[in-house]
């Protein structure tokens, strides 16, 4: 793998110009067929062998009039203070807004409000029904325009006019989130490096791989059924991991520069060692992300599809278009004019940085450390235990919103359980008597406790199929109406044995109850497949049995601990004011199980960044201790960086009015702050410490059979060694100082300082030099007095040109005088 890959960095970096012609060509033509293309994101859930679906395509089958497949939406009418609907001009200006409706494109059928039972008992609220011919996502603008217009002229008629319903387009969403986030990753970047061009080099790459995959995510609605949150989502995570991913190799590669290498021959080292990482944390997140298809619901399917391929392109841009740039940049990279005193002091190899204090501390007391972040963490994953789940309705628009306000209104006027209405299917194609079997459901819901109200049933054209409306007291998130579900579900057999009819229950609240209960049997499978993939991957590149557990622990803290926040803000509004959270609402069905995939992909890339670092020194022959102390040097800086980045592009999204796309951003940003922060970069160290040698064990029979893929470039470095070997000059006579000449790698040329210059001082390094810097055959004492004195020795001295027969001499005469 590193020897691949640094090959594959060379020819990158030598072929820059056609690599990046190529890339622009493939960003033309993904551009091209993103603007081509006809397809749409839906927003459509199918359940698959749930209760709820099947009722769903039964009323689809019997009942096509009423578009079960249909957009629907809910035109809400308030009459102005102190009036009524019902009085003259408002019932006028009403029934004209009903009829501007029914001329509407796609309109299947709209309800009266008037001749429907649809106005309050009070009189000041009502609504009008409407149906669509289409799916949600097929609603063209003509009908949205019309809708509109309604809103438009009803207010000028001195009415309140709002819209609910997933017929409703939601206002387009603000990009203050995106732009926030590549800000504050700008600025982190230029902390970090100092450097315009190298701070500038993970965010361009960022862009464009973000760019290609969701123009291709666009592409792909035209042939795949994709949620309309898959692009948001890949766009979040492909952003995030993008420049993560360039900021580890940029970082690796001034790191190999500043050794004295060639810059060809930097990005080769550099995609040899840190590319290995990349590609291995890559694919930790891939595996995640796409296991969210065992789950079985579409929507899910297509969001982890759609981020997974994300974050593929993110590592194929990495390790192609990046070397690139890095052939078009040269040695610019390395003018760090930007950075403080410190860290130029720290890239010149003097103090220590604070991540290495830190990591002296943490091995320091391994005990206390690792009691500290577990039991704090557990304290608060405490909430988690509360927690409840629900899907994301009319309730969840930002305040103000039309969709918020109609379904406030709906309340206000016909009671919280309006918002939440179950329907009741009664399938009867099995039985004698039909409608008596349609009676006797009836009879049987009115008597059921939560039940406000129920509407008569009402048959398909065969009268064997009945559909009877249940409007519950409570509201759709209330556990009184999952009980009424579970209720009118286990009435079902006996209503069988009686009467041979079915009765099965859908809408809402019992498509939520279904969701839930699929993602609880899908969660363990889940868990078993992504977490057995992902530990055999770590357990390849880290050739140990206990860091991959260690590493898997480590994320189920981190899990708990993140639904434990998202309880406690949105569950039982802490913050909530500072957050901008208006109201406690269960936390959406599929967040956690979201959360899963994606927080597992992401620990684990900052589990390879670090630990790798890790493993490096300790082949190298360090002891485990000092070996998490170096690995803290190299890489806690650019782990920090990452973590900081991934925090404020998540966190962008809290600045979003709806609640669902806050707790995403919530959950995420505090999964990372947990997971790089304590887990990682402190219960990580703590472990390591605790374990010693053991945590690199691996029984032989074990290391025989995996393969060594070399992620910490072992075997690139000998080979490396062996190809510098055989290309030395011949040894030449000692003495002889111009037979002697520089390595073949430009190890002997004048070392690269932070700013990108070459040290003038050094003087052209015609001399192999010693592994602390001092020319071979000289004592210490006598280059330390020789620059003490500002003249230069070299071995081409008096004591250089004694001879071997010379010394044997002088030890045989020395010996006879004894």
């Amino acid at each position: 793998m590193a020897t691949f890959l640094y090959r594959l960095g060379r020819s990158a970096f030598r072929r820059r110009r056609l690599v990046l012609m190529l890339w622009i060509a493939v960003l033309a033509a993904v551009g091209l067929g993103a603007m081509s293309s006809t397809g749409s994101t839906s927003d459509s859930f199918t359940l698959p062998g749930t209760q709820s679906q099947k009722a769903i395509d039964l009323l689809g089958k019997e009942f096509p009039q009423a578009s079960a497949g249909g957009a629907s939406a809910r035109v809400v009418f308030e009459a102005p203070d102190g009036q009524k609907l019902t009085s003259g001009v408002n019932k006028a200006e009403v029934e004209s807004l009903v009829a501007r409706l029914k001329k509407s494109p796609q309109v299947s059928s709209v309800s009266d409000p008037f001749t429907s039972g649809q106005i309050s008992r009070s009189g000041t609220i009502g609504y009008a029904g409407v149906t669509y011919k289409v799916a949600d996502a097929d609603v063209s603008d003509a009908a949205h325009d019309v809708q509109t217009a309604v809103v438009e002229q009803g207010e000028k008629a001195g009415l309140t006019v709002s819209l609910g319903g997933n017929a409703v387009a939601d206002t387009s969403a603000s990009k203050m989130a995106e732009l926030i986030g590549l800000a504050v990753a700008a600025v982190a970047l230029v902390i970090t490096f100092g450097s315009l061009i190298a701070a500038g080099l993970p965010l361009l790459t960022a862009v464009l791989g973000v760019g290609a995959a969701i123009l291709s995510v666009t592409i792909a609605t035209q042939f795949f059924d994709i949620a309309s949150q898959a692009s948001t989502l890949a766009l979040m995570l492909g952003l995030a991991v993008a420049i993560d991913y360039a900021l580890f190799i940029v970082s690796r590669y001034r790191n190999e520069l500043r050794d004295g290498h060639a810059p060809e021959e930097a990005c080769g080292r550099a995609l040899g060692t840190a590319g290995s990482a990349v590609v291995f944390a890559g694919l930790t997140v891939i595996i995640a992300l796409a296991g969210l298809s065992v789950i079985g619901i579409q929507m899910l399917t297509s969001m982890g599809l759609a981020s997974a391929f994300a974050v593929a392109v993110a590592v194929v841009i990495a390790l192609t278009l990046l070397p690139a740039l890095l052939g078009f940049a040269g040695m610019r990279i390395m003018k760090a004019t930007l950075l403080s005193r410190r860290m130029k002091a720290l890239e010149r190899g003097e103090g220590d940085s604070m991540g290495v204090r830190w990591a002296r501390f943490v091995t320091r007391n391994p005990v206390k450390v690792l009691a500290v972040s577990v039991i704090g963490l557990g304290l608060l994953a405490i909430p988690a235990l509360s927690l409840r789940l629900t899907l994301p309705d009319d309730s969840m628009k930002p305040p103000g919103s039309t969709q918020r306000v109609a379904y406030e209104a709906l309340s206000e006027g016909f009671g919280p359980g309006f918002n939440g209405p179950l329907t009741v299917v009664v399938d009867a194609r099995g039985s004698d008597a039909p409608r008596a079997a349609a009676a006797d459901a009836t009879a049987l819901l009115g008597e059921l406790d939560d039940v406000a109200s129920v509407r008569g049933a009402a048959f398909n054209e065969a009268g064997d199929v009945a559909l009877i409306g249940v409007i519950p007291k409570s509201s759709p998130t209330g556990q009184a109406t999952k009980d009424l579900v579970t209720d009118i579900r286990d009435h079902s057999a006996a209503l069988r044995a009686d009467t041979g009819a079915d009765l099965m229950v859908t809408g809402t609240t019992a498509v939520n109850i279904d969701v839930s209960a699929k993602l609880a049997q899908a969660l363990i499978p889940y868990l078993a497949i992504v977490v057995g993939l992902a530990l055999v991957l770590l357990l390849l590149v880290f050739r140990s049995i206990l860091v991959p557990l260690k590493a898997t622990l480590g994320f189920l803290l981190t899990i708990a601990a993140t639904l434990g926040v998202l309880v406690a803000v949105f569950q039982w509004g802490w913050f909530s004011d500072v957050l901008g959270v208006d109201q406690t609402a269960p936390i959406v069905s599929v967040l956690p199980i979201l959360l899963i995939g994606v927080v597992f992909g992401l620990a684990m890339d900052y589990e390879v960044f670090l630990v790798t670092r890790m493993r490096e020194e300790y082949i190298h022959g360090a002891h485990p201790t000092h070996a998490v102390v170096e690995g803290f040097r190299h890489s806690g800086r650019v782990v920090t960086a990452a973590a900081v980045i991934m925090i404020s592009v998540f966190s962008g999204f809290l600045l979003d009015d709806a609640a669902l796309i806050k707790s995403v951003g919530l959950g995420l940003a505090s999964a990372v702050f947990f997971d790089a922060f304590i887990v990682r970069m402190t219960i990580v160290p703590a472990v390591m410490a605790l374990l010693g040698h053991r945590a690199w064990a691996l029984p032989k029979w074990l290391d025989r059979v995996m393969p060594d893929v070399d992620v910490e470039g072992e075997k690139l470095r000998h080979a490396l060694a062996a190809d510098k070997m055989s290309t030395m000059p011949h040894p030449v006579l000692v003495g002889v100082a111009t037979g002697i000449h520089p390595a073949s790698d430009a190890h002997g040329a004048p070392p690269v300082l932070a700013d990108g210059t070459h040290d003038a001082d050094a003087g052209p390094s015609v001399l192999p030099r010693h592994h602390r810097g001092r020319a071979p055959g000289l004592s210490g004492l006598r280059q330390r007095r020789a620059r003490h004195r500002g003249t230069s020795v070299s071995a081409d001295t008096n004591d250089a040109k004694t001879t071997p027969l010379k010394e044997l001499r002088k030890k045989l005469t020395r010996k006879r005088r004894r």
